[in-house]
């Protein structure tokens, strides 16, 4: 049969997940919570809420966190909740969902754990089966939790019915993109590609919700992001979405049931190309190796990041209107009458810029850990190759993504805002705006390297502690928290050029602790039993 023993599979992968699940399900619902708390603190007064209303309708802020579906007396703390919190939220659920499908579909066939489940009285679809009702049970369980959460903290306009409708968002969501996970692990041959092809797919989301809903056209329906602000939480209250979206997750579950059922395990739709019959010099040495292993990430990543600054820099247009409109958002983004609105903006911009920059250079030096799971590095140790020097090239690599990737934005942003502005910021500008960052995303890798050398299996700490650094970042000012709290992150203490003088202190520590992290890393990666040993 298909699904036979599907309920002992799914009993489990739930013991294998539980903890994973419940560290995920824990930040993400204290920090929707903690957030809600101090909403009306924040915006007290019917006054404040009206002019966050005009200033939240700017095109700029609605491609960034979502349309606004309410205004005037309309635009209560619930409504302003929901589209400040939902978008954020529902991509850090999205991100939750592609990471638990993929590690139970394609990565167990890459690590053959799949070929020893299949040898014992399973179905053949009873893997997939078992993994979508996990992800069906977690996202349900957020559902429940985040809505009564948010309903018993009893703050006006934040009723019930609203606050379920907020968590079931987040849980079909979830859902919906745990079917496209499932998908794309059809398709892909690895679980890297697996999981490139689900991010992509999630940022292209992202961007055509983002020009649908500034557009007002029928794009924002057009994709899961775009159609859960269609629910217009605390305000209208419409379940229609929450349908639509479960009836995507069913049609997309289907065709990657009948694909898996379809295809050879340990293989996806899309096959790997052959190589070459002769190896070149260059890749016949590990850096070589490493580099053709992570070509095709390092060049989508780099199209992604320019296409990202692209669509940040058309809207650079309407930032003085936008700030002009807005005396809080001049509190929260303009510090100095000495700069353009744009150029004050633009320092916030960067700072979430390096922390999307850190994504993909996290991947490259995590791509070690990744490769010494399956074995394959035992191959290349076998040879007159030390750790350290492995190791090293991964560094290397990451390194200099870092500074490609964010290049790349810095490139997209300007010939974009360079388009729709009358008086544009000049590239070496936003140059050394961005390339000051470096240091805090080589801060990030170094605590990936002490995670890779000394507690390889708690490597996704290190995505914990971005997902932090994103949150404190990215709707800090806008939530007013402290600012020992935001300079406390790598990214916080970076200085905010053109706008800040120019300080090399914070940069130069920076840089020495990422070292010293990169020297004690190498210290414990040399000394440590490899995984498979």
């Amino acid at each position: 049969m298909l699904f036979n023993n599907t309920t002992k599979l799914t009993k489990l992968y739930f013991k294998r997940e539980w903890l994973s699940a419940t560290i995920w399900l824990a930040i993400i619902v204290t920090l929707s919570l903690f957030v809600a708390g101090i909403f009306t603190d924040l915006y007290g007064t019917s006054a404040d809420r009206i002019g966050m209303a005009e200033t939240m309708r700017n095109p700029a802020m609605v491609a960034m966190v979502g349309p606004a579906y309410a205004e005037g007396e309309a635009y209560t703390n619930g409504v302003m909740y929901g589209q400040m919190m939902l978008l954020f939220s529902a991509m850090a659920v999205a991100v939750m969902n592609i990471f638990l499908v993929i590690k139970h579909t394609r990565k167990d066939e890459e690590e053959g754990r799949n070929e020893l489940i299949r040898s014992l009285p399973t179905g053949r679809l009873s893997n997939l089966l078992g993994t979508m009702i996990i992800c069906v049970i977690i996202n349900t369980i957020l559902a429940l939790i985040m809505g009564f959460g948010l309903a018993i903290m009893n703050i006006e306009s934040m009723t019930l019915t609203g606050s379920l409708l907020y968590g079931a968002s987040l849980g079909v969501v979830g859902i919906c993109f745990g079917a496209i996970a499932a998908l794309f692990a059809q398709i892909a041959s690895t679980s890297r590609g697996a999981i490139a092809y689900s991010f992509i797919f999630l940022g292209i989301d992202y961007l055509t919700r983002a020009i649908g809903d500034v557009s007002g056209n029928f794009l924002s329906y057009l994709t899961p992001l775009g159609i859960i602000f269609k629910t217009e939480t605390y305000a209208s209250n419409y379940w229609w979405p929450i349908c639509v979206l479960l009836g995507i997750a069913v049609l997309i579950g289907i065709i990657a049931f009948y694909l898996n059922s379809h295809r050879d395990l340990g293989a996806g739709l899309l096959a790997s190309k052959p190589g070459r019959k002769e190896a070149s010099r260059f890749l016949q040495s590990p850096i070589g190796l490493q580099v053709r292993l992570l070509r095709t990430m390092l060049i989508g990543w780099l199209i992604t990041m320019f296409i990202l600054g692209t669509s940040y820099g058309s809207v650079f247009g309407d930032i003085e209107k936008f700030l002009s409109g807005s005396e809080m958002m001049q509190q929260i983004f303009l510090n100095n009458d000495k700069f353009t609105f744009a150029e004050q903006f633009m320092t916030t911009l960067m700072t979430i810029s390096s922390i999307l920059v850190a994504i993909p250079t996290l991947m490259i030096i995590l791509k070690i850990l990744g490769e010494e799971k399956k074995g394959r590095i035992e191959n290349i140790y076998a040879k007159k190759v030390s750790r350290n020097k492995v190791l090293a090239n991964y560094l290397i690599l990451s390194i200099i993504g870092s500074i490609f990737f964010m290049k790349a934005f810095v490139l997209g942003l300007w010939i974009a805002s360079s388009a729709v502005m009358a008086d544009p910021i000049s590239f070496w500008t936003m140059f050394g705006a961005g390339l000051v960052y470096l240091p805090a995303i080589w801060v990030m890798i170094g605590i990936a390297m002490l995670l890779i050398a000394y507690i390889p299996k708690m490597t996704k700490l290190v995505w914990i502690l971005l997902g932090l650094c994103f949150f404190v970042v990215y709707i800090g000012k806008i939530l007013q928290l402290p600012e020992w709290l935001i300079n406390f992150t790598p990214f916080g203490s970076i200085p905010k050029l053109p706008v800040d003088d120019f300080n090399i202190s914070p940069l130069i520590i920076l840089t020495i602790i990422a070292v010293v992290m990169f020297v004690v890393g190498f210290i414990g990666y040399r000394k440590r039993d490899l995984i498979n040993g």
